[in-house]
């Protein structure tokens, strides 16, 4: 999908903007990313409040293959149902974007304790 296709789909949920990266494009809703568009699958953020659902509608999530291994995601398939039914758009995108705020009030702690392990620590003074 494009810039306007997917601005189009998500269009119930309000304005989204969408940044392209990796093999596809990053949406977002008031500057959080909550869903991704890869090879023309949309895929919605998950956490562990919201997961459960995505797991018992049989959905999967976006995995790739890395070095090590298949890497599963945190961002699972938009159920088909949601591209043409408006109703079932607005309950799985808004768990996607329920999500991604989460995930974005944890970001600033996430970096916190990043640098924290990335600078070194003062030795006591003798």
């Amino acid at each position: 999908m494009d810039a306007e296709d997917l601005e189009d789909l998500f269009r119930p949920l309000g304005r989204v903007t969408t940044k392209r990266m990796f093999s596809g494009r990053g949406i977002y809703a008031d500057d959080v990313i909550f869903a991704l568009d890869i090879n023309g699958e949309v895929f919605l953020k998950t956490d562990e409040q919201t997961r459960p659902l995505f797991e018992a509608a049989g959905l999967r999530p976006f995995s790739y293959e890395a070095p090590r291994g298949t890497v599963s995601t945190s961002y699972w398939l938009l159920p088909p149902a949601a591209y043409d039914d408006e109703a079932e758009l607005l309950k799985w995108g808004r768990l996607g974007l329920e999500a991604g705020r989460r995930f974005a009030a944890k970001k600033p702690a996430i970096k916190k304790k990043a640098a924290a392990k990335r600078s070194p620590r003062a030795k006591p003074a003798r």
